[in-house]
């Protein structure tokens, strides 16, 4: 199937000073896990951007029998960053609700099985040189339902200031998004620090007991966060490999094994699924949450989540997997 993109279009930052233009739009949105038609709607941009065209507001259709008008995210918002909560006009613009972009139709869980872990957590991770952005969406099996988000942006260690100018203008400047990115970022290591509280918070793990996460898995598309990334990252910030990074589920053999389909990513998952893209891709947040659609598609159809890959020690690179057949 096509995917659609929207026309470019001047946007206006939340939160900051300047104005850019929006180069790379996303594409259009999509609510339901039953496909159901897309209503009218606005044009989408960005999370942090508003649209500043003369369009009027439209809406698309929500899983239920009411209608909303569909916004981007508040990136700061999802830092727990937002200083606008009481300023009505940016709560009109900006979604700060994920649970409203992953909603569930009822009916679709005749078909769910149960599973061995209570949650999962989607992990997607950005950047080639060093970890640009660390996003993850927690998700109930019980339900499929949306539970908790952690979300930063990472500062590179390595790099100079004007290396990561240059960076972070290729790769987030083109979603309008640079500025959010340059005002929230922070040190991979403090990014752990607050991950492992929030894993805390959720009963998922504790430092004083370490071992892996509690009836709940890391959930990713592909190997390459936690085989390479991770333990990439955690080198040259100068910190050991968490333990509870030790194993994960790649969604990818899990639909390779499942649908005996062979996908090679994410847009291929989706358009196997007929399900078009939310947001814009390479942005992580955006990522993430369409990885969680693909993961709710396939647990309404009845498939089973399990490890399918470990590796042996955080000192050793050696990893096992658990599937005969995997990408």
């Amino acid at each position: 199937m096509a995917f659609t993109r929207l026309h470019s279009s001047t946007v206006l930052f939340s939160h900051l000073r300047t104005f850019s233009p929006l180069l790379h739009p996303p594409l259009l949105p999509f609510y339901s896990l039953s496909l159901s038609r897309l209503a009218n709607r606005r044009t989408p941009v960005s999370a942090s951007v508003v649209a500043m065209d003369q369009n009027p507001t439209e809406e698309i259709e929500a899983p239920t029998t009411t209608r909303r008008k569909w916004k981007p995210l508040c990136l700061y918002y999802t830092q727990g960053k937002c200083t606008m909560m009481e300023d009505g006009s940016h709560l009109e613009k900006f979604n700060h609700n994920l649970a409203l972009d992953l909603g569930v139709d009822g009916f679709v869980l005749n078909k769910l099985r149960p599973q061995e872990l209570d949650y999962l957590l989607v992990l997607d991770l950005e950047g080639k040189v060093e970890i640009l952005e660390f996003p993850v969406v927690m998700i109930d099996t019980r339900n499929m339902k949306f539970v908790d988000s952690f979300h930063r942006f990472v500062r590179p260690t390595m790099m100079s200031e004007q290396k990561i100018t240059q960076y972070i203008e290729g790769k987030y400047g083109k979603f309008g998004v640079d500025g959010v990115w340059h005002d929230t970022a922070i040190p991979f290591k403090d990014v752990l620090q607050e991950f492992e509280q929030w894993l805390a918070h959720h009963n998922l793990w504790e430092k004083v007991n370490g071992g892996p996460l509690n009836r709940a898995a890391f959930v990713t598309c592909g190997n390459w966060d936690l085989k390479t990334k991770v333990p990439d990252q955690c080198r040259v910030s100068k910190i050991k490999l968490p333990p509870y990074f030790m194993e994960w589920i790649n969604l990818k053999d899990i639909f390779l094994n499942f649908y005996n389909r062979r996908a090679t990513g994410m847009v291929t998952m989706m358009r196997e699924l007929q399900m078009p893209l939310f947001g814009s891709h390479h942005l992580g947040i955006d990522d993430a949450k369409n990885i969680v659609r693909v993961l709710q598609h396939m647990l309404s159809d009845g498939a089973l989540m399990q490890i399918t890959a470990r590796r042996g020690s955080s000192e050793s690179g050696d990893v096992k997997f658990t599937f005969k057949n995997r990408i």
